[in-house]
């Protein structure tokens, strides 16, 4: 199990803790996942891209640089997010997206969901401060990486106000996956005040 976690910040005042996941928490952290894979991003499971999602204990809790944190209300998984030690691959990402953003040097934030009922509550800004600290103290990143999908509902704006874009692949030829790629400053400070959550980023 990774070594290098975050300590529990803390319930806020409606009542949500977030911490960094253990084994029990896998089988709640699997059901937002794929709630969201399904319901929001409407392509199901499919084996090539949420591997990690069957297996997530392999994918964040073993490695020691890379983690998988939940927020938690009432005993309940209820919002995910973890970071990953591998860049975009090409393909299907552009070639020259890879090269910017290598395996090991980049950090990759990825399954940042949160349960529709519990949406707006700010968990999505909180679990990326967070997991930014975490890539801070887990040391050897060069750059923090994300990807998003801009059909799912307030995605886009979200992490339009918090990272800067490097890619938009809709203006590509043939409109590539129609991913939009992020990069984000670090250390994470940034984020500590006066950015608005949304429902559900990808």
């Amino acid at each position: 199990m990774s070594t290098t976690t975050i300590a529990p910040v803390g319930a806020d005042a409606d009542g949500y803790l977030l911490r960094t996941a253990g084994p029990q928490d896998i089988g709640g952290a699997r059901a937002v996942m794929l709630d969201t894979v399904y319901r929001d991003l409407r392509s199901g499971y499919v084996p090539r891209w949420h591997a990690d999602i069957i297996d997530p204990e392999a994918a964040y809790l073993r490695p020691g640089r890379c983690t998988l944190m939940v927020a938690e209300r009432d005993g309940e998984i209820v919002a995910t997010g973890a970071v990953r030690d591998r860049g975009p691959q090409a393909p299907p990402n552009p070639q020259w997206v890879a090269d910017r953003f290598p395996s090991g040097t980049t950090a990759q934030l990825c399954r940042i969901y949160v349960a529709p009922e519990h949406r707006r509550h700010g968990l999505a800004r909180r679990m990326v401060r967070e997991l930014c600290d975490f890539v801070v103290r887990a040391g050897g990143y060069e750059a923090v990486y994300l990807h998003t999908d801009p059909a799912v509902p307030g995605a886009e704006p979200f992490w339009r106000s918090l990272a800067r874009e490097v890619c938009d692949e809709r203006t590509l030829p043939g409109g590539g996956q129609g991913i939009v790629h992020f990069e984000l400053p670090l250390p994470g400070a940034w984020l500590r005040e006066g950015v608005a959550d949304t429902r559900l980023h990808h």
